[in-house]
C-alpha cells in the first residue's frame, strides 16, 4: 500500500527541515512525499534540497493560498492513502504511517485519524494543549468537531466522491472538507487513540485572536451552506464548550 504525504510551504526556512526529516524516518518503506511550495522567497528550497533523500516529488510556484496548494498536491497524488503534512508540524515518532498502512488495510475503511499536541513555535518538546479526538458519530461536525487534520489520512477514493478543499475559504476550509465527508457523504472512519503529530503554534487559523475569530466566523456560515440549522449563539456555544477542556490538558 503507498501512502501519500502531501506537505504544503511558503516561506518556512526555521520549520520545513523537521517536518521533512519526521517523514524521512519512517519506518514504513512505501510512501510517497510530495512537497508543494508556493514560490517561497527565503531559504526554504534550500532546506528542502538538504533534506529531499525521501522527497518524490517538489513543486515551487505561487498559488492561492494553502488551501490550493493543499488541492495541487492531492491532485498530484498517486498513493492508496492521502495525508497532509504541514510545514511546521512534525510526525510523533517512526510508526506513525506504519500504523496508517495498518489501518487501512481494512478495504471498508475510508479514514483513520489519532491525536496531536499543540507545542511551541521553538520548542517541539513545549506541550501547550493536547487535541485528543474521539469516534466519530452523525452530526459532530456540525457542532465545530473535526478530527485533528493533521492526523487524518483519506482513501484516495475519498476524494474523488467528496471533492477537493474549498479554496473560497481562507481558514477553515479543512472543516468544512470535513462536514463534506464525515456529514454528507457519510465516510467510514476509525479513531486511533494515539498521539501522531505536533503541531507548532503560529500557523494560519492560531497566530492571532482576530485570525480566530474569523474563523470561527467562517466556519459557521460553511456549515450553514451544508445544512446547520443552530443559530450562531447555540452553534458556538456547542463547539467552545466541547473545546474547553482541550485548553486545560497538556497530556
Amino acid at each position: 500500500m503507498k501512502i501519500s504525504i502531501i506537505t504544503v510551504v511558503f516561506n518556512a526556512e526555521q520549520t520545513i527541515g523537521d517536518a521533512l526529516r519526521s517523514v524521512a524516518g519512517q519506518t514504513y518503506p512505501n510512501i510517497e512525499h510530495i512537497v508543494i511550495d508556493g514560490a517561497s522567497t527565503d531559504r526554504t528550497l534550500e532546506v528542502i534540497e538538504a533534506n529531499s533523500n525521501r522527497v518524490t516529488r517538489l513543486v515551487s510556484e505561487p498559488d492561492s493560498g494553502i488551501y490550493d496548494a493543499m488541492n495541487k498536491g492531492v491532485e498530484l497524488a498517486t498513493g492508496d492513502v492521502i495525508g497532509l503534512l504541514n510545514a511546521d508540524d512534525v510526525l510523533q515518532n517512526d510508526t506513525v504511517i506504519s500504523q496508517v498502512a495498518q489501518a487501512h488495510q481494512d478495504p471498508n475503511l475510508d479514514a483513520c485519524y489519532a491525536d496531536l499536541v499543540y507545542v511551541k513555535a521553538h520548542d517541539l518538546s513545549d506541550v501547550t494543549r493536547y487535541w485528543r479526538s474521539r469516534d466519530h458519530q452523525q452530526g459532530l461536525c456540525f457542532k465545530g468537531w473535526m478530527p485533528a487534520h493533521p492526523t487524518l489520512y483519506l482513501k484516495r477514493r475519498v476524494y474523488k466522491k467528496v471533492g477537493l478543499f474549498n479554496t473560497q475559504l481562507r481558514y477553515q476550509s479543512d472543516l468544512e472538507f470535513c462536514a463534506r465527508a464525515f456529514e454528507i457523504h457519510a465516510i467510514t472512519s476509525k479513531y486511533i487513540p494515539t498521539l501522531w503529530v505536533r503541531m507548532r503554534l503560529g500557523g494560519v487559523t492560531n497566530n492571532s485572536l482576530a485570525s480566530m475569530i474569523k474563523g470561527n466566523w467562517e466556519s459557521y456560515l460553511a456549515l450553514r451552506k451544508l445544512g446547520l440549522r443552530r443559530d450562531p449563539f447555540s452553534y458556538f456555544a456547542i463547539k467552545f464548550g466541547a473545546k474547553l477542556p482541550s485548553f486545560f490538558s497538556k497530556t
